[in-house]
């Protein structure tokens, strides 16, 4: 029977998200409590009901109608952490995962090939690199999450073409990354490697035909039918659904190259994204600690991943649970 103070709490946005991970929960007998952040308030003076909260708020809530869950669910993380709760993908992680300029530069001090990015707040600042922009190029909010906004642009004028027709495209933070545009194959794909503990879980090609929402949840890319997210804008809408592949044979030194960003990164659950270009690059480019895990990829090598996932939350509680077992 679950008490009234949880042993564990899910901070979240999207209920739909996180039904196969509360089943799973509930599955194993673990006493938690979920915390939608979408209308949700804390204090300063209470003390955390938790030792232990793991976070699953995504970036991309303001895709949903969601703005405002982004900031509380980043003060209420910060708040938790000062009064000595522990959160897994906690308020650091976080803020990383809600800046893709803070991940490129991030990557780029790890000496890991990525996308040169230019951030901007104004249209004509980007004047200043016009003669070391190559174009096509991509633009992207710098808080992004499942593909939202993101475009191919083909110049400068297009760039500002696309702010003066709707001065709303700024939010949420009034921040865009014009990025280097790196091509390729199609039939390959990109590469999404899911990590849990520091460790990867498993491989997975991504064949995108065109697409940025690449969200690996079935809720927003079933594999049969249409997904109930919003579609965020500038997708080709006519294009066929994304598809998801295991890749058991994915590169040593890919899965060691993305180890080291979640390491630096400090990922307690977290996917990473690269691709190979023409010419040989291996180029990494989004770093996930939202990881919404896919149980048919994940079943072609023999588990359900969200019992993964609950057996590495579990072991987080077992030091709790014997502290309790000796008073």
């Amino acid at each position: 029977m679950k008490t009234s103070r949880p042993d564990l709490v899910v901070i979240h946005e999207h209920p739909e998200w996180q039904k196969p991970l509360f089943a799973a929960l509930e599955r194993r007998g673990v006493n938690f409590a979920p915390y939608d952040v979408t209308q949700a308030a804390f204090s300063n003076f209470d003390p955390p009901p938790a030792a232990l909260y793991f976070n699953q708020a995504s970036p991309s809530a303001y895709v949903r109608g969601n703005t405002r869950a982004v900031p509380l669910a980043l003060a209420y993380m910060r708040t938790l952490e000062q009064l000595g709760a522990r959160v897994l993908n906690g308020a650091d992680v976080f803020a990383l995962e809600l800046s893709k300029s803070v991940q490129a530069t991030l990557l780029r001090t790890l000496d890991i090939d990525t996308p040169r990015s230019i951030t901007f707040n104004d249209p004509s600042a980007l004047r200043a690199f016009e003669d070391r922009i190559a174009w096509p190029a991509v633009l992207k909010p710098d808080q992004g999450g499942s593909g939202a906004r993101i475009q191919v642009v083909e110049s400068l004028a297009q760039v500002e073409d696309v702010f003066r027709r709707d001065p709303q495209v700024w939010l949420p933070d009034n921040l865009f990354l014009l990025q280097e545009y790196l091509p390729h194959d199609p039939e390959q794909g990109i590469v999404r490697l899911e990590f849990l503990g520091g460790e990867l879980l498993y491989a997975m090609r991504v064949k995108t035909h065109g697409r940025f929402n690449l969200c690996p949840s079935p809720v927003c890319n079933p594999d049969d039918g249409e997904g109930v997210c919003e579609i965020p804008a500038h997708e080709p809408v006519a294009a066929p659904p994304v598809e998801f592949y295991p890749y058991p044979e994915v590169p040593r030194e890919a899965v060691a190259t993305a180890k080291r960003i979640v390491q630096a990164a400090k990922l307690d659950v977290g996917g990473i994204e690269y691709l190979e270009t023409p010419d040989g690059r291996r180029v990494f480019y989004d770093i996930n600690a939202n990881s919404n895990l896919r149980p048919s990829v994940a079943e072609a090598f023999g588990f359900d991943p969200f019992e993964r996932v609950v057996d590495f939350l579990v072991g987080k509680l077992q030091p709790r649970s014997t502290a309790r077992a000796r008073t």
